[in-house]
C-alpha cells in the first residue's frame, strides 16, 4: 500500500513542470485577492452559504443515486452563475474602481510641492483643531489626500481653496453652519472644497464594532477610505471622540498624543514624495558619482 502511495507520487512530480507550478499560483492568486474582496463585508456570509449549499449538494448527489435530484441540480446550477454578479455588484463595483484609480498615481512624475514646515503646521493646526471639536462634542469629518486625486468628491462640495488653519476648522463645522455637513477635503496644506459627499462604506467593520455611537461620518470616513488611500478623521459628535479611518480600517478613541503621531506617520516624506520625482532620483542614483577632489594639503 505505501509503495504504491510512493509510486504515484513519483509519477505526479515526474509530470509536473513549470507551466502546472505557476497554473496552481495563479489560480491560488485569484481565490486570495477574491477573499480579500469580500473579507469584512457582507458578501463573505453569503459567499459562506453558497459554498456550504455547493458542498452539501456535491456529498448528497455522489452519495446517494438520485437521477431525479441530480438533473434538477445539474441543470439549474448553471444558470445560478449569472446571479453572482448580482449578488456580489458592491465589491465587484469596489474592485474595479480601486484597479482604475489606481492608474490615475503617477509616481514617476509626482512632485512634492509642499515643504516640511509647511506640512508640520497643517499637521498641527489639524491636531488642535480636532482636541477643540473633540472638547465641544462637534462633530467634524476631515479627509487628506495623498497620492490618489479626489477631484470627484471635491466637486460635489463648496470649492474653498483655503490655507489650513485651527480657526478656520473650527469654524466649518461649528453646528448649524453652512458647511458643517459633509466632509472637508484637504491637499497638501489647503482645504481645497467643503461640505463634500462621500461614498458610505458596506462593509461590516463598523457592525462588529463594540462602539454604538458609530453614524454616518464614521461610515462615510470608512467609505472614502476603501476606494482610495486617503485618511479620515473623523471626531464624534456624541462621545467627542477621534477616529482615523485607512484602507477599510479604523483605529477608535484615540488620545491626541496618539492622534499627532499617527498623522504624522501617515504624512511622513517617503521616496516618492520627497522634494524630487521618482524619475530624477532614479537618475541620481545611477549616475556614476565623480570623485571628490583632493584637498591642496593632501597629497
Amino acid at each position: 500500500m505505501i509503495t504504491q502511495i510512493f509510486d504515484d507520487f513519483s509519477f505526479i512530480f515526474q509530470r509536473f513542470g513549470w507551466t502546472d507550478f505557476l497554473d496552481i499560483i495563479l489560480v491560488t492568486a485569484i481565490f486570495y485577492l477574491l477573499l480579500l474582496l469580500v473579507r469584512d463585508t457582507e458578501a463573505l456570509v453569503l459567499l459562506r452559504g453558497v459554498f456550504f449549499i455547493i458542498i452539501l449538494l456535491t456529498l448528497i448527489t455522489s452519495l446517494v443515486d438520485l437521477p431525479g435530484f441530480s438533473w434538477l441540480i445539474s441543470t439549474v446550477l448553471p444558470a445560478l452563475l449569472f446571479a453572482i454578479p448580482v449578488i456580489f455588484a458592491p465589491e465587484i463595483r469596489r474592485a474595479l474602481e480601486r484597479v482604475g484609480r489606481a492608474g490615475n498615481v503617477s509616481f514617476l512624475t509626482r512632485t512634492q510641492d509642499i515643504t516640511e514646515r509647511q506640512r508640520k503646521e497643517t499637521m498641527s493646526a489639524i491636531v488642535k483643531a480636532c482636541a477643540r471639536l473633540s472638547e465641544r462634542h462637534h462633530g467634524a469629518l476631515i479627509v487628506l489626500q495623498r497620492l490618489q486625486g479626489l477631484n470627484e468628491y471635491a466637486e460635489t462640495g463648496v470649492p474653498m481653496d483655503a490655507k489650513v488653519t485651527a480657526e478656520i476648522l473650527l469654524q466649518i463645522f461649528y453646528p448649524n453652519t453652512p458647511l458643517h455637513d459633509g466632509a472637508i477635503i484637504i491637499v497638501e496644506d489647503k482645504v481645497v472644497a467643503a461640505s463634500c459627499v462621500m461614498p458610505l462604506s458596506a462593509s461590516g467593520v463598523l457592525n462588529r464594532s463594540p462602539e454604538r455611537t458609530m453614524g454616518l461620518r464614521h461610515r462615510a470616513a470608512l467609505g472614502i477610505s476603501e476606494v482610495s488611500d486617503a485618511i479620515a478623521v473623523v471626531v464624534s459628535e456624541e462621545t467627542g471622540s477621534i477616529s482615523i479611518a485607512h484602507r477599510g480600517k479604523m483605529i477608535h478613541r484615540l488620545n491626541l498624543e496618539r492622534f499627532e503621531n499617527t498623522l504624522n506617520a501617515f504624512f511622513q516624506p517617503t521616496e516618492f514624495n520627497g522634494g524630487r520625482s521618482l524619475l530624477a532620483k532614479l537618475t541620481a542614483l545611477f549616475t556614476p558619482k565623480q570623485p571628490e577632489e583632493k584637498g591642496k594639503g593632501e597629497s
